[in-house]
């Protein structure tokens, strides 16, 4: 018996001694309100006026269809993508949305977008040498491009880079955080003009950006993407439970 307890007390010490304590942020979930419920798209439209829907000459903006309570999209043809909005337009918000994207195609969540899809994009560049939850100036000026890893070949494999903030979580240290093939979660904050943005990948802080100047309106639409180019008809971005709570 004493052998026994002293072998399961080694086994313990070991998983106690290999867990990942990843900086989870105290963040308050209370008062968000459900826009995409996965029942219907009501409250949402697709904009083909895009750089992305060229290749339809802006007749449509990729495929968008829901399918088991996500909201699941495609290229409709070979290198055509586009945009999804909400109807209603933010200002200051936080936006939390569940993301079960296959690993190839290029997407994106936009905040404060316009229907050519001019935004500050939460980056969904989920392929090799892409990036999670960096923050982009999507047909903005400036330059904005701000990101502190990427995707070397595979979904498990990240390399850090400098940054505005360093990657919090360390490369040997992903295939326990970042579960492919799993819903997980992206949540982006956006306040005031110029803009104070944070983003965040599954409750763990990945960057923060102010902006120096004001270069875009104060509010427009909360907006998921294909990225056009390529052919990413046969490959998929979903998503899924997207909640907005309104700041001050």
């Amino acid at each position: 018996m004493l052998r026994f307890l002293a072998a399961s007390f080694c086994v313990m010490s070991a998983v106690a001694a290999t867990a990942v304590d990843f900086p989870i942020d105290k963040l308050d979930d209370s008062g968000f309100e459900v826009v995409l419920d996965g029942k219907s798209l009501k409250g949402w439209h697709v904009s083909t006026q895009t750089g992305h829907s060229g290749a339809s000459m802006h007749t449509s903006g990729g495929k968008w269809v829901l399918e088991d309570g996500a909201v699941v999209g495609s290229q409709d043809i070979p290198g055509n993508g586009g945009i999804i909005l909400t109807d209603r337009q933010f200002g200051n918000f936080e936006v939390i949305v569940e993301m079960k994207n296959d690993y190839g195609p290029d997407s994106g969540l936009f905040l404060r977008s316009n229907e050519r899809g001019q935004a500050y994009q939460y980056m969904v560049d989920y392929h090799d040498n892409g990036n999670l939850a960096g923050i982009y100036g999507e047909g903005l000026s400036g330059g904005i491009h701000h990101r502190n890893f990427d995707f070397t070949g595979e979904v498990t494999k990240i390399k850090s880079k400098d940054s505005l903030i360093p990657c919090p979580i360390k490369a040997e240290e992903w295939p326990a955080f970042w579960k492919h093939g799993q819903w997980n979660e992206l949540r982006a904050r956006i306040e005031g003009n110029p803009p104070k943005i944070t983003t965040w990948v599954n409750k763990v802080r990945f960057m923060e950006f102010t902006d120096t100047e004001k270069r875009h309106p104060d509010a427009g639409s909360i907006a998921l993407q294909v990225h056009g180019g390529g052919d990413f008809t046969k490959q998929f971005v979903r998503y899924r439970n997207v909640r907005v709570k309104t700041l001050k």
